[in-house]
């Protein structure tokens, strides 16, 4: 088998603005905004792409849960926004808020903003707060578009905050959202076919002294498996065909 690159070093926010980081509040205006974004990409996946949606039967009918995702381009979001049945609570990187009209449509949405690569509490307690409020939270673990096509390592933030609140992972996965072959397509006015795979919630094992550590900080200690991080990617892993597992390649055939 051939060896896979080694991505980059993972990203770490070179700006500090906590004040901007917090838990939005799901006012009448602000319900109503996320229906019309929700309708728009609904609206943009239908003409823009050919979405092959699996596996919707396993998500769940309500919150709190934590999706995770593979994240492969700019597609992703609109196809998770229009075509998940919920109102999707997500982590967006702080450097998007100073985006020209994009960081003000994802701040009127509603994100919990994020500095990635950085120990950003205020984050992680805005999104226990949602789970907590029932909300359904989107995290990618690989925390950035992957740079190999496949799956990058993951990092910790999913497995701490499922342990933190005791909820349930439900994996999803896409496939073909690269800008490339989205852009490409469009160019040549052809809509790109994508897939989307929901799979089976599930719960982490109860923690084992032996092969556990204690996360530190304000919050509280809880225990992270040192494999959690890798059974929510295998998860992953299992949704997507052999050329995107990346990494986490040798997870066994199902």
């Amino acid at each position: 088998m051939q060896a896979l690159p080694s991505p980059p070093p993972k990203p770490v926010a070179e700006v500090w603005r906590p004040e901007l980081v917090r838990l939005p509040l799901l006012t009448p205006w602000r319900r109503g905004f996320r229906r019309f974004i929700r309708g728009l990409m609904r609206a943009l996946s239908f003409v823009c792409l050919r979405v092959d949606v699996r596996g919707l039967e396993n998500f769940p009918r309500q919150g709190p849960a934590i999706i995770v995702i593979n994240h492969l381009g700019d597609a992703d979001a609109a196809v998770l926004v229009g075509l998940l049945p919920a109102e999707l609570e997500a982590l967006g990187k702080i450097e998007l808020y100073d985006f020209p009209i994009l960081g003000k449509l994802m701040e009127m949405y509603g994100i919990i903003w994020l500095h990635r690569g950085r120990a950003d509490r205020r984050a992680m307690r805005a999104a226990l707060d949602g789970l907590a409020e029932g909300r359904v939270l989107v995290i990618a673990p690989e925390g950035r578009y992957s740079l190999i096509h496949g799956l990058e390592g993951g990092g910790n933030g999913a497995a701490f905050l499922a342990r933190m609140a005791d909820v349930p992972l439900v994996p999803v996965a896409m496939t073909s959202t690269e800008n490339a072959h989205v852009y490409g397509n469009l160019r040549r006015l052809r809509r790109a076919p994508v897939s989307l795979t929901v799979g089976v919630p599930f719960r982490l094992a109860d923690p084992d002294a032996s092969t556990s550590f204690a996360t530190e900080g304000p919050l509280k200690d809880v225990r992270i498996t040192r494999g959690d991080t890798r059974r929510i990617m295998e998860s992953l892993a299992a949704l997507l065909p052999s050329e995107y597992r990346g990494v986490y390649s040798d997870r066994p055939e199902i």
